[in-house]
Order: structure tokens, then sequence, then C-alpha cells
């Protein structure tokens, strides 16, 4: 009986040897029963120098401070043996030290669960297992126990570990060891294969992260060191005698192209000449990311025995038997009848569900629609803002406000979609609960994704793409005024979204992750130490306390992978306007390993171990961001960049044209040629600013500039397009179309080059076979020299028998 609430009682289930033995055999868990043996193949004189002088080179370093200190810690020091399914007549090969411990703790509250779900509790058709009782109301939770406390007053490398919890604490989940590497074995023994492996690819995304930070954060500095001597921003800030044409209707007034000279500045700390390398690159680092994960998951499945695991055929879920029990059919593997979902009736429900994921999607457009009038409307009003730090930045001031408010429309319809994704995977009637899971995985994905990049979308290819020109402007519902990019540009924009974006979610998800549950069980002890004093809390039963932690999510891992793969998304997409994207992604995810690490051990309850062969559809959703990817970022530096037409001027029209060079000395009067004439008497009645520009040399303003390739107002066809505006867009295209086919063929290339299987791993696998076949026969031969100097001894021997 509980002691903090009489109505909760508790039933605590142990499983002997006798039925962990029978269960392991028929669910066929592999157990160890022989030390490996391993060899040296032979080795190239040429590959023994090198690593010679790689060993001395490391003689010089320190002695690998990221590594775990296993003479401290020989707890963490796995047995690393031969494994075979275990069977009870075999039970002699197997190495048991002691009964009690050969199965561990991970592997015992599987089988248990195994043996609860296949129980039946009451007469009936469909009244079997744990899940049914759990979702009627009988039993309020069920979960495995935590090894005890997680703290201790001894110090663990004078007094060694307590329990494994409180190792795991000790050299995984504690802040002090954030820089080494994760004791992935120990995290396997404690939680099950399925959450091991999520540890060990957040461990290998975050490690990959590194060359990409590196890279960025060169193409950063290199930005800064250049930044003297950029011919385009230095024209920006000299050029105090052109004057730019008002960016908003009537309250913006005509300004200074060199006002803008710190944005020129800034934009050219993130769009400079690496920028395209780093593009590539990142291309290339996500394909590389991928194939060197397969190779790592390859090695983690063999290392944890799931190179031969298959999925058990699944149970169907409760609510697809309860709607679909009139029809049956037999099941192919398992030969009996089950509930049967006609095709016809699937088909209605899954076109249902499309057409509720086509109009979310609508209403995700709808917002950013709704997000691109607040800043039409917006930098008008900023513009004839009382404030003179507002007014003059009114253009900065407005994407900020406008990235602020889109951030809390995405918190807030990511509640609404949460909702709408499991309404809609319900009303599919999924046949199984992985089935379930894919499809319920795929529509938040969808959701996310297409919330957290729209606004992002739109600030990169459509922003002052389709405004028209000054004395004909394209309007919305012919009253707003289509938004203008800055003089500068409008990567600035897309910059500060990126940014901002970035860091306000992941802020947020590391609060919701860890804040949440740490003050929900701050209350829960507060009210235990106000009814039983500090004493009581520290004398109840483990399953008490467990008890008063938080229960893992019903989705399971779903949030954490989301979390890291919207962020994969956001550090590969738009890389190319904000190569600080990865950087950022490198040091939250330093942090967010240990905040997950610290979760789970001390917050959650302990989750049931369960098995996985890989991480499942996320990867399928990777490699469809790192497509997309190439694509995005190859517009990104056609279209948003100032990238190409910098180049088409440099090699047609600057003072090198024709001479094959495109060095700062050619960038002389780019800024003047990218500039199109504008007579302010051609203005609109509805744009005209209320200022006439006197104030700039003392009399009315006659001509203003803006961005564009157009023909001045006194040419034969006015305000037409340039040759030099087709010379730009052709570039463009060809652009685009070279870059996607060159990143691609290099990506398709790499994943040709890199094996699945590592090599030695290859060769290790095949010995293991050739090991195992040779110890079954020298068992199989020991059992008959056994038998036969049996029968001896009882003098039943027959004749003819061989040697």
């Amino acid at each position: 009986s509980s002691l903090t609430n009489s109505d909760i009682m508790f039933v605590k289930l142990h499983a002997p040897w006798e039925v962990l033995g029978k269960y392991a055999e028929l669910m066929n868990v592999r157990m160890p029963f022989r030390r490996k043996i391993y060899y040296l193949h032979r080795r190239y004189k040429f590959m023994n120098r090198i690593e010679k002088q790689i060993s001395r080179f490391r003689g010089w370093l320190p002695r690998k401070p990221m590594k775990l200190d296993k003479e401290t810690l020989p707890d963490l020091e796995e047995n690393d043996c031969y494994t075979a399914p275990f069977s009870q007549q075999r039970i002699h090969h197997f190495i048991i030290h002691n009964k009690d411990t050969f199965f561990n703790n991970a592997t015992r509250s599987r089988i248990v669960h195994h043996i609860l779900q296949r129980v039946k509790y009451e007469e009936g058709k469909n009244k079997i297992g744990l899940n049914r009782l759990l979702s009627n109301g009988s039993y309020e939770a069920a979960f495995p126990l935590h090894e005890g406390s997680y703290r201790s007053k001894n110090s663990i490398k004078t007094h060694g570990a307590e329990n494994h919890r409180h190792l795991l604490y000790e050299c995984w989940a504690s802040w002090g060891v954030w820089y080494k590497y994760q004791p992935l074995d120990l995290v396997r023994r404690y939680f099950g294969e399925k959450i091991g492996l999520y540890f060990a690819w957040l461990g290998w995304y975050t490690g990959m992260l590194f060359p990409a930070a590196f890279i960025g954060l060169f193409v950063f500095l290199y930005g800064v060191t250049t930044l003297n001597h950029c011919q385009v921003s230095k024209e920006v800030c000299q050029a105090t005698d052109i004057i730019m044409c008002p960016i908003c209707d009537k309250y913006c007034p005509f300004m200074r192209l060199s006002d803008s000279c710190i944005y020129a500045k800034v934009t050219h700390l993130f769009d400079n000449g690496a920028t395209v390398f780093f593009a590539v690159f990142m291309a290339v680092w996500a394909t590389v990311f991928l194939e060197f994960w397969k190779r790592r998951r390859a090695v983690i499945a063999y290392d944890w025995d799931l190179i031969d695991w298959e999925e058990e055929e699944e149970e169907i879920r409760p609510q697809f038997e309860a709607k679909y029990s009139k029809k049956e059919r037999m099941n192919p593997i398992s030969g009996k009848p089950e509930p049967y979902q006609a095709f016809a009736d699937k088909c209605s429900r899954l076109i249902v569900s499309a057409s509720g994921i086509f109009f979310m999607i609508c209403v995700v457009i709808a917002a950013v629609f709704g997000i691109v009038i607040y800043r039409v409307v917006t930098v008008s009003t900023f513009a004839a803002f009382k404030w003179a730090l507002i007014r003059n930045n009114s253009q900065v001031a407005t994407t900020g406000t406008a990235v602020c408010i889109n951030f809390c429309i995405i918190m807030l319809l990511n509640v609404l979609y949460e909702k709408v994704a499991l309404f809609l995977t319900n009303l599919e009637q999924p046949r199984t609960e992985s089935e379930w899971e894919n499809s319920f995985t795929l529509k938040m994905f969808l959701f996310q994704f297409v919330n957290l990049n729209s606004s992002t979308f739109y600030i990169a290819f459509f922003l002052g793409r389709f405004t028209g020109h000054p004395g004909a402007y394209l309007r919305l519902i012919n009253r707003w005024r289509l938004e203008e990019c800055h003089p500068s540009g409008c990567l600035i924009d897309l910059c500060m979204q990126m940014g901002i974006i970035m860091v306000l979610k992941q802020t947020w998800n590391n609060f919701m992750e860890l804040g949440y549950p740490l003050i929900q069980n701050w209350w829960t002890r507060r009210k235990l130490r106000q009814e039983y004093g500090t004493q009581g809390k520290t004398s109840f039963p483990q399953w008490e306390k467990d008890y008063n932690l938080q229960p893992m999510n019903a989705y399971g891992l779903f949030d954490e992978y989301l979390e890291m793969i919207l962020q994969f998304g956001f550090t590969t997409i738009f890389v190319a306007a904000f190569p600080l994207a990865p950087l950022l992604a490198l040091l939250n995810n330093i942090i967010e390993i240990r905040l997950d690490a610290y979760k789970f051990v001390t917050q959650w309850r302990r989750p049931l171990a369960s098995r996985a062969k890989d991480i499942g559809i996320w990867y399928g959703i990777l490699e469809g961001i790192g497509i997309l990817s190439v694509i995005t970022n190859a517009f990104v530096i056609a279209v948003t960049s100032d990238f190409i037409p910098r180049l088409v001027y440099a090699y047609k029209y600057g003072p090198c044209a024709g001479q094959g060079e495109a060095g700062q000395k050619c960038m002389v009067g780019y800024v003047n040629a990218s500039l199109s004439v504008f007579l302010v008497s051609d203005f609109e009645n509805r744009s005209e600013p209320t200022s006439n520009g006197s104030e700039f040399s003392g009399s009315p303003l006659k001509y203003c500039r803006y961005r564009d390739y157009r023909d001045p107002p006194h040419s034969p066809a006015p305000y037409g397009y340039t040759l030099q505006f087709w010379h730009v867009l052709a570039a463009r295209l060809a652009f685009i179309i070279v870059f996607e086919h060159l990143v691609f063929c290099i990506k398709h290339l790499i994943s040709y080059l890199i094996p699945d299987l590592p090599k030695d791993l290859r060769d290790r696998m095949r010995r293991e076979k050739y090991l195992i076949q040779e110890m079954m026969y020298e068992a199989e031969l020991e059992r008959l020299q056994k038998e036969r100097k049996e029968r001896k001894k009882n003098g039943k021997s027959y004749h003819n028998e061989w040697p």
C-alpha cells in the first residue's frame, strides 16, 4: 500500500531463474558463451610506419581527456564475448558466474513485460495484455524500478558506484563530464537498445558538427578579416551623394545610401567569397554524416547483437480490433484469424487524412500571410514613430518584431498540430503500434517543418522580389504596398530570422525538456516534505520514489528526435545565409546530451528497455532534408545573395570586363551599376512621400535611386528591364542547374564509395561465424565422446564403430 495515498496499491513482480531461462529461449535472447579472440591482420610496411608516426605524435598530446577513466570506474568494462541465442539444453556452454546477475535488469524487465503482454486477464476474445489494463484504467502505471538513488555521500572514485543508476549519473548525466564520450554500453545495459541508439546517434551527430562548425566559423571570420577590403561595402559607406527612394508609402523619408553602411558590412560577414564553398561543403557534409552513421550503426548493431535481430510479429492495436472485429481473415504469418480493414475503407480514411494535412499546411501559409501584412503595415508606422532610434531603423525594428511574433505563432500552432496529428492518425486506424508511430511521426514532422520554415522561405525567396518599381508598385488587395528589401539586400533579414528563431526555439525546448519536469518533481517533493518531513522522504521505498517521478512521454523518443531533426534542417537548409548555424547547433547539442541524460536518470521513471536496429523512419527524413538543402542553398546563393550579380558585373560590365579576372579592383562602380534612376515627379499620389528631400541639397529632389536593373525615365522605354538584368537572370538559372548537378553528383559518388559495412567489421563477422561453427562442432564432439565413455563403462559397446 502507498505511504502517501492509501487509494494506491503497488504490485511488485519478480521473475525467478526458471521463468527467465524459459522465456529467454522463447524470445531468442542472445547471451555470452565464449570470450572474443582478436587477431591482427597483415599490414603493409608503409602503414606500419604511418601508425608509428601517429602514435609518436599522440605521445605529445594529453592522455585521451575525452575517454572515461576505466581504472577508477571498472564497472564500465563490458564482457567482450561471443553471444548465441540462450538455450537451456546447452546451458553449460554459457558463461554464468551468478544466476542473479546473468540476465541484466533491462533484459529481465523486457522478459517480464513480454509475459504480461500475453497474459489473459479475463474471459473474452480480446481480454489479453497489460496495455489493455492500462488503457481501461485498471492500473494507473507500469514501470521497471530504478536501481536505487543516483546520489551518494561517498566519492565514486574511492568507494565505487552504489548501483548502475549512480554510475550513469556520475559518468554521463553530471555536468562535470560534458567533454567526455558517452558510456553507450552502460546506457544500453540500463535503458535498452532503443534509447542507447538514440544517444549513439545524438553523440555521432554532435561529433560530426565539429568540422561543420569550424568551417562555418572560418567563413564568418574570413568575412570579418576581408571587411575593410570589400569594395562593395566601401562604396556603400562612401555613397553620401546617392539618395535612395523611400521604402514605404508617405511616411518613409528619402535616405542616403551611406546610412545603410552598417548593414552592408554585416551582410558581407555572411555573404562573401567563401559562402559558395561552404554551401557545397555542407551539402557533402550531410551525405558523409548519413553514410558514416550507417557504418557506425552497423558497428553498434554488431556489438549489441542486433545484426540478426528481427522484430517480433506485432500485436494488433486494441482500437483496430474493436473497430474491425466483425471482419476477419487469416494472418499469413501466424495462421490465425485476425480483424481485417477493407481496402475501400482504408483509402477513404487516407484521403480524409491527407485533406486534413493539406488544410493545416494552408493554415500555416495563412499565418505567414498575416505576418507579411504585419510587416507591410508596421514599416510605415515605425517610419513615423516619435523615437528617433526606431524611426531611423524602421526596417530592422519591423523584421525583429515580426520574427518574435512569428515565433509565438509557431509555438501556438505546434500545440494545435499535435492534437490534429493525433486525431488524423487515429482516424486512419493503423493496424499495429509501429504503423501508428510512423504515421504520427510523418504528420508531426511535416506540420512542424512547414510551420518552422515557411516564414524563412518567404524571406529567402519572395521578400522584395515582386514589389514592382517606384511609380508602379504591386500591392496586396490593391491597398498595401509589398515590402522591399533593405538597400543592402535581403540577406540581413534572413540572418535575423534564422538567428532569432534558432536561439529562441532551442532555449524554449531545453526549458520544456528539463525545466518543466524539474518544477513538477520539486512541487511533488515539497508536498511530501510538508506532510512527512525531510526524514520521511528518504525512508520511502524505491517504487514510491519512482511513482512520484514524471512518466516518459506517451510518444517515447519522438520529441527528442523531432527537436534534433528540425535542428538538422535549420543547420543545412539555409546554411549559405547563416554560416554560424552549425556552431549554434554544436553548442546546443553539447548541452542537449547532458540535459537528456540528466532527465532520463533523475527526472523520469525508468522507461521499459526495448530493442531497435536503427533510428527508424527518421533516417529517411534526414535523407529528404539532405536533398532539399542542396536545392535551397543553390537558390539562396543565386537569388537571395548578391554573389551572381557581382560575378556578372566583374566579368561583363566592370573595369576588368573581358580580362577573365574577378578581384576587388574589378568591383569598382558595382553599387552605382546595380541601382536604377527614378524621376520623383512620377510617384503615384498614395506613394508620394511627405518630405520633398530638400534637407539633402537645399532644393527639392528631382531623382532618387532604387535597387533594380531598369532603364532611366527619359529612355525610349522608361523603366523597362536592361540587358544586364537578363544577363543576371540567365547566370542565376545557369548557376542553380550547375550547382545542383555538381553537388548531387558528389553526393552520389560519396555514397557509392563509402561501404555501409566497415571492412574490419565484415572480417570480424565472418571470423565470428567461423569460430561459432568450430565451437559448436567441438561442443558436439565433446558430448559424443562423453556418451561413448559412458557406454563403455556400462559395457554397452557396439561393433563396427568408427574410431
